[in-house]
């Protein structure tokens, strides 16, 4: 009897650790796909400029209606699908976001355009809250290391996809690259079904903070940190091709150049989750917003070479902060609601991303585009107070090591 019981604990043992890497395997493909969809809009933004005749602020805005969507919906979205398997919520996420860039590149108008964008932010809306939720249900207590790989996937889809679409935009129209990134998406989202499982074994109900209550002012403020550093970076990235073709840079350049900016955070996202675990979290998140600010300072002035050589430097540091960032989600968590808190975070991190675009172009409509560079910058550095009393809610209240 015993012995059974034995083979049947090892059993379901293996039986867990087999979701847990199926779970995170399909929760990153997503990741991956749903995140380059994001960004290799900054490539075809030069080309919708000049179809159209738009703009920064309008450029801006039209980047925003999918970013927008997709960070407006994140709450709604998740309690919307809270009751299907988070299996079935992933694929249908995916089918959407490919059905958008279908009705891009299908359409002739430019409200046609802005019709694909807002579908795609639909259903991107749905693939980041769940997804993280599955990696924090399978991973329990556990899941700060399976989040980042989580958030690092991501990364790897900024990374491909841009230099990807730039290198096909030399030899096909954007809408037949369009219709290429909808089958993508239509692909992925087939082969999310034999690789996430059927059903997760839950670690931890509700798992996250660290007295299942969470604490609302730190999670307030951990908010206006992740909006404001997402707002440098989101700021920085819209003007980053047209600084870059200022210089003699050309469209292939350009993919290249944000390649070289999603390879570098993919890089921050480990070595800034090794240096929070050393340094502790507020002297990690001071220590990468003084240094983004100071290299998006010193990109202006720079030749098109000396440029393409610091971007992967500034990537590190642009996106490794919410490495630092996000894994406190769990640990925060009002209510220890975490699917909850994730669609919250996830709502002002996004919905920053896409109104502080619009904000830094119509400043640099008005007073150039030098301007609107440095005011990204000055925004990771608006970060720094704000991080300061965050390590004091978090070394109060939850004994974590903020330093």
């Amino acid at each position: 009897m015993a012995g059974s019981e034995a083979t049947s604990s090892q059993d379901d043992a293996k039986a867990g650790a087999l979701g847990q890497r199926r779970g995170l395997a399909g929760a990153c493909l997503a990741h991956a796909l749903h995140d380059g969809y994001t960004d290799l809009l900054y490539v075809l933004l030069p080309v919708w400029q000049i179809e159209f005749g738009l703009s920064y602020a309008g450029v801006a805005a039209m980047r925003s209606l999918y970013y927008g969507t997709m960070g407006g919906l994140q709450v709604p979205a998740d309690r919307l699908v809270a009751r299907w398997p988070i299996r079935t919520a992933l694929v249908l996420s995916t089918l959407v976001a490919g059905a958008g860039f279908g009705v891009m590149s299908l359409t002739g108008s430019f409200w046609g355009l802005c019709a694909g964008l807002a579908l795609a932010g639909i259903g991107s809306s749905i693939q980041h809250p769940r997804g993280s939720l599955l990696v924090t249900q399978a991973y329990g207590r556990a899941a700060r290391g399976p989040l980042g790989i989580y958030n690092f996937s991501g990364d790897l889809g900024k990374a491909v996809f841009p230099v990807l679409v730039a290198l096909l935009l030399g030899l096909l129209a954007w809408r037949t690259v369009g219709g290429l990134m909808a089958l993508t998406g239509v692909a992925v989202a087939v082969a999310l079904l034999p690789v996430l499982p059927r059903r997760i074994f839950v670690q931890q109900d509700k798992a996250g903070t660290r007295d299942g209550t969470g604490d609302r002012r730190g999670f307030r403020l951990l908010l206006a940190v992740g909006a404001l550093d997402t707002a440098t970076r989101m700021g920085y990235l819209l003007f980053l091709p047209f600084l870059l073709h200022a210089k003699g840079g050309d469209q292939a350049m350009v993919g290249v150049s944000l390649a070289l900016v999603f390879a570098g955070g993919a890089l921050g996202k480990a070595a800034c989750g090794w240096l929070g675990g050393r340094l502790g979290v507020v002297r990690s998140v001071v220590a990468t917003e003084l240094a983004t600010a100071l290299l998006i300072a010193v990109t202006i002035p720079l030749p098109l070479t000396a440029t393409l050589v610091v971007l992967p430097v500034i990537g590190v540091f642009l996106n490794g902060t919410s490495s630092v960032l996000y894994g406190t989600v769990p640990e925060l968590a009002p209510s220890g609601d975490v699917g909850r808190a994730f669609a919250l975070f996830y709502t002002a991190v996004i919905g920053s991303g896409g109104l502080a675009p619009i904000a830094y172009g119509a400043l640099a409509d008005h007073t150039g585009e030098t301007v609107g560079i440095l005011a990204a910058a000055l925004t990771a550095l608006a970060i720094v107070p704000l991080v300061l009393a965050l390590g004091r809610a978090l070394s109060a209240d939850h004994g974590v090591s903020a330093r």
